[in-house]
């Protein structure tokens, strides 16, 4: 999802679904329904007036209202936003979750040639245009199912930033009046995201590229080429430098100053070699241009060196954790290995390791906690409940040592 200064900060809102993670179905969710709303009515009658001023004609209006409705459920989802973080471990262990490398080397594999032919044209490694889709909609599977127009007309009548989305939907607009969708096809996600690459309507205008050659810049359809070269498109024109990696994950040397760290300190690789600063293998690192190191789970977790890269990918979604996340997503998906470095133990003292057998033990033990991707939600926090009620323990929905111990113990 692009410009996500407007949307939950993370994986896409659609695509980052653990194990643990509540979802809808396992391929859209389902569609919201629309319902009677006077207020709503009137909004729109008063935007159709405005509309034509801002280059929208009279029948792409017609077409795109025809069926739009007030959807109360995308209001729901907007005033129900929560400021939920997850630490980068939980995150990396999805985005970068054995099913997800997976199927993301098999669609690498199967779209080799157009992710070839994008490369050639825009630059960007099929790796990183394969880990992009993979992360905004799962390989296509979560492109979302409610209808745009509705979605953003909703929000601009009643939302909390009814000018942001008003601008949205005269996108959308000019999105139908090009003809490169229709009305029933441009659905996407509560907010208005839409497609493989899950584009707003603003920066679909700015960066969709029809790629097939077709004359429709259709990131909707089941052939996701258009959606994967508008990706590759938005990046290079962000200042994506071929042939560079996004981040090399490095080792400190003992007594390291920490105060050199941080994205706004920029050394020579050769510079941070002479202070100590090695790759994983204990090799200096290659000299892809000016480099900062950072240290995204604090001075006990891994450590980065990053390059131009990893600031254009924030261009797309300005998260630390999201940039990484597409960064070792495409490592893995090109054969790399996984992360080397240690995170340390969360507030509960426990590793990633301890929630995957935590998650293991309830499960075997009669409380399901829906896989054991050691990521913490409201299937584990309720299997935990679950037993603890059971065995006559204070029900915490907590994680713990002790509980992990007891759960060994049988």
């Amino acid at each position: 999802m692009i410009d996500r200064r407007f949307f939950l900060s993370g994986l896409g809102a659609l695509a980052l679904a653990g194990c643990d993670t509540p979802a809808a179905s396992p391929t859209r969710p389902q569609r919201m329904r629309a319902v009677p709303n006077a207020g709503y009515d009137a909004w729109v009658a008063n935007f159709r007036a405005r509309a034509p001023a801002r280059g929208i004609s009279q029948p792409t209006l017609e077409r795109a209202f025809q069926g739009a409705g007030y959807l109360p459920g995308v209001i729901e989802r907007d005033r129900n936003q929560t400021e939920f973080k997850r630490s980068l471990e939980d995150y990396l262990a999805i985005a970068a979750s054995d099913e997800r490398v997976s199927t993301g080397k098999q669609k690498l594999r199967s779209h080799q040639a157009v992710l070839t032919r994008i490369q050639q044209q825009y630059g960007v490694e099929p790796e990183y245009v394969t880990a992009i889709w993979g992360l905004e909609s799962r390989y296509g599977a979560r492109r979302g199912d409610v209808p745009v127009v509705s979605a953003l007309s909703t929000l601009a009548y009643d939302g909390r930033r009814g000018q942001f989305f008003e601008s949205q939907l005269v996108a959308a607009l000019k999105i139908l009046q090009n003809g490169d969708t229709t009305p029933d096809k441009m659905t996407g996600s509560w907010a208005g995201a839409m497609g493989h690459t899950q584009f707003i309507p603003t920066s679909y205008l700015a960066y969709a590229v029809d790629f097939t050659g077709d004359g429709r810049r259709d990131i909707w359809d089941d052939d996701p080429t258009d959606a994967l070269a508008s990706a590759a498109a938005y990046l290079r024109r962000s200042g994506w430098t071929p042939g560079q990696p996004w981040g090399v994950e490095v080792q400190l040397p003992p007594g390291f100053n920490t105060g050199l760290t941080g994205r706004g300190s920029k050394r020579r690789p050769g510079d941070w070699a002479a202070l100590g600063v090695r790759d994983v293998t204990g090799r200096a690192v290659p000299d892809y241009g000016a480099a900062s190191v950072i240290l995204p789970a604090g001075a006990s977790g891994p450590a980065f060196m990053i390059f131009n890269n990893f600031t254009v990918i924030t261009r797309y979604n300005n998260s630390t954790s999201y940039v990484i996340g597409i960064g070792h997503l495409a490592d893995r998906i090109k054969g790399g290995p996984p992360i080397r470095g240690s995170f340390p133990p969360d507030a509960q003292g426990m590793t990633l390791k301890d929630r995957k057998e935590l998650q293991t033990r309830l499960t075997a033990a009669g409380f399901d906690t829906q896989g054991a991707d050691g990521v913490i939600g409201s299937n584990t926090t309720s299997a935990i409940s679950a037993y603890q009620r059971a065995k006559g323990l204070p029900v915490t929905g907590q994680p713990t040592q002790q509980l992990l111990q007891r759960l060994r113990r049988g």
